[in-house]
């Protein structure tokens, strides 16, 4: 299969120097997408910023790119995922993102699907699919919020609690990516989750991108309320400051910590997310203009440094080769087969 990219000279210094004895053999993928980019109807989409991320280079992110881009860059691993549309802003075709995600994920008996929602979904269509497809899970965002304030909004405004409580019922996933400006240090984030965590008991949460911790104030200031919160998860997709894992380690726990590589296509993108005073952002080749002519300036792919910030934090902490294995694979492996284990229970 041809890939939109090539891998560099770059890259295959920082896999055999850095990466390589860090990542193991097997990996269970918690935070992948699969889409066509037909599914975005809007009627100017061409010029729309999403364009050149996803149109031009990755028009149609398929379970065969998704496994021929991990063979490029993880060669030598078998990968594993739990995958979910993309949810673009606004004029998403749900009813074809789902179904081709369903139509897909079946190249992977161990792999899983989350269903993507808007809130406008009503308790029995989403249980509908739920049971059609045999999705884990749901897929939530926070551009689809009733309020209309992606920025700004509550949890249930765009994941409303009568599709929580499908969810409760049959034990699944959610994968929640928080909004407002703190984002899990947000007081009413952290209120949300433990009433709606105490209200429904059965929920699995996977608080994405290290509960939108970038960096580590965040996740340093609401650790010692998520430590003791259960059905809680965290993945580790597109952050890339060891930091924010150094203090999601020591504040929530290794245990409950899942890689995710943000593709695709954001793993795939060359760049870096960095954090500065309270914010954080995505530089790349294109939106910067720094003076780089003292230094190889020249910058490899998003994974690999979300990768080699986790290792970094994974040398600090001193984790053990089973930690590790369960940091890549075990602990995401083990949450999917438990939500299947409560379907089929459901089942009988």
């Amino acid at each position: 299969m041809q890939l939109p990219f090539e891998i560099t000279d770059l890259d295959r210094r920082i896999w055999h120097e850095e990466l390589d004895e860090f990542v193991p053999s097997h990996l269970f993928d918690a935070h992948t997408h699969i889409y066509r980019w037909a599914f975005y109807q809007h009627p100017n989409k061409q010029e729309t910023p999403y364009y050149e991320t996803f149109g031009r280079d990755f028009p149609e992110a398929s379970w065969a790119l998704a496994d021929a881009c991990d063979a490029a860059l993880f060669p030598g691993r078998k990968v594993h995922r739990l995958a979910f549309p993309m949810p673009f802003a606004s004029h998403v075709d749900f009813t074809s993102s789902n179904a081709y995600l369903a139509e897909q994920g079946r190249h992977d008996r161990l792999s899983a699907g989350l269903m993507l929602v808007h809130p406008g979904m009503t308790g029995d269509e989403v249980e509908r699919d739920i049971e059609k497809y045999g999705f884990l899970g749901f897929k939530p965002y926070r551009f689809y919020a009733r309020s209309g304030d992606a920025a700004n909004c509550r949890i249930t405004e765009f994941m409303p609690e009568h599709q929580i409580e499908v969810a409760n019922r049959h034990g699944l996933i959610i994968m929640m990516h928080l909004s407002k400006p703190d984002a899990i240090a947000d007081p009413e984030n952290l209120a949300d989750l433990e009433s709606l965590i105490d209200r429904y008991p059965r929920v699995r949460w996977i608080l994405a991108h290290c509960a939108r911790s970038y960096s580590c104030w965040a996740i340093e200031k609401a650790g010692p309320v998520l430590r003791r919160l259960p059905q809680l998860w965290f993945d580790t997709s597109s952050v890339c400051e060891s930091d924010a894992f150094d203090a999601l380690y020591s504040t929530v726990g290794i245990e409950r910590v899942m890689y995710g590589s943000d593709d695709i296509p954001i793993g795939l993108m060359r760049g870096k997310y960095v954090a500065f005073g309270f914010a954080w952002a995505f530089l790349s080749p294109k939106n910067q203009t720094l003076n780089l002519a003292h230094c190889d300036g020249r910058m490899t792919f998003t994974r690999y440094e979300q990768l080699r910030a986790m290792r970094r934090a994974a040398q600090r902490l001193g984790i053990t080769p089973a930690q590790n294995q369960a940091l890549f694979f075990d602990t995401a492996m083990n949450l999917v087969q438990s939500v299947r284990s409560e379907q089929a229970r459901d089942e009988t």
